[in-house]
């Protein structure tokens, strides 16, 4: 048996990266972090905030 990914709220995002609601939804529009609507919510999968961050971090390098 396969685990779900952990799906994460817009504010969970936020917090996370430490940036405003604006910003994450530029990131989920421009493809830079994935999501997921379910029935009108958007989700995030925790993997794809640790993906995007170790992008920015070798691109910073």
């Amino acid at each position: 048996m396969t685990t779900a990914p952990e799906l994460l709220t817009v504010p969970e995002v936020m917090a996370r990266l430490k940036v405003g609601r604006s910003k994450v939804y530029d990131l989920i529009r421009t493809h830079r972090i994935a999501s997921i609507k379910i029935d009108g919510a958007r989700r995030v999968p925790a993997d794809a905030v640790r993906e995007f961050v170790q992008v920015q971090l070798e691109e910073a390098a």
